[in-house]
């Protein structure tokens, strides 16, 4: 089990300290034992309800926050490109990429990759070994900022994003340790990435749901699939209010519906 997480939005940042999830394809290597176990004990069936709710509960809302409305949905309104800095551990940097490809194939609707160039980047993982986290984390945040985070709780990893005033995601950072084992980093990555994406807020009332403190995935499940195809769908946009949302989620749920079916081979 993962460390307990809090939110902290800031004026117009969003930091997020959680862990996250990861695994690589087959073809890649061997999957991790315990992944490979939740995987083949994933729930894949869920009605429209419990689909809307963890929607609800994650794209809305913070945990923990200082400043700015909260109430709005918050997302990249175009291209995302993601630079890995920090530690050349090939390994943790290949698992990473796996990463960012995996979502790129499960989320329809938006355009995320990998970059050589940080100058490109919209957002930047940095991989650090556990004993520079906060080293990090002060210099990402400064001083007042890592104090209080390292106060509110000792995270494993970190991420955060800045919006606009249309609630567009301009920049998200996110910190990872690579010194963990395979099973807490692939958590990890899955979470944090995903979560710098938009839905920052964590629920302890959906049990299906990463961004549960009492989940570990290891990989992007199917539950959490919906939330980020529902988010990223063209009818969804930053900005909106809980009504406006909820008055287009039963026409973009249909739409999701089919595309997690064809892209995960589900039976109808």
């Amino acid at each position: 089990m993962r460390p307990s997480a809090i939110r902290y939005l800031l004026i117009a940042a969003i930091i997020v300290p959680m862990g996250a999830s990861l695994c690589l394809p087959p073809a890649m290597a061997a999957e991790n034992p315990a992944i490979a176990a939740r995987r083949h004990s994933e729930k894949t069936t869920f009605t429209d309800a419990e689909i809307i709710d963890g929607f609800m509960k994650t794209a809305f809302g913070a945990e923990y926050h200082l400043a700015g409305r909260i109430d709005r949905i918050r997302k990249y309104d175009g291209p995302v490109r993601v630079f890995i800095a920090g530690s050349k551990r090939a390994n943790r940097r290949a698992q990473l990429a796996g990463v960012i490809a995996d979502i790129a194939r499960r989320v329809q609707h938006i355009n995320i990759a990998t970059t050589p160039d940080r100058n490109d980047a919209h957002a930047v993982i940095t991989l650090v070994r556990d004993r520079n986290l906060y080293k990090t984390i002060h210099k990402l945040y400064g001083a007042e900022r890592a104090k209080e985070i390292r106060r509110s709780l000792d995270p494993q990893c970190l991420s955060g994003f800045r919006k606009n005033e249309k609630y567009q995601i301009q920049h998200s950072d996110v910190i990872l340790t690579v010194d963990n084992g395979d099973f807490v980093f692939l958590d990890c990555a899955y979470e944090e990435v995903l979560q710098s994406l938009g839905p920052i807020n964590d629920t302890d009332s959906v049990p299906w749901t990463m961004f549960n403190d009492d989940v570990s995935m290891g990989f992007f499940d199917i539950y959490d699939q919906y939330i980020m195809n529902i988010l990223y769908h063209p009818r969804i946009k930053a900005g909106m209010t809980v009504q406006e949302a909820q008055d287009v989620l039963p026409g973009v749920l249909r739409d999701v519906r089919e595309w997690i079916a064809k892209v995960n081979d589900l039976k109808p």
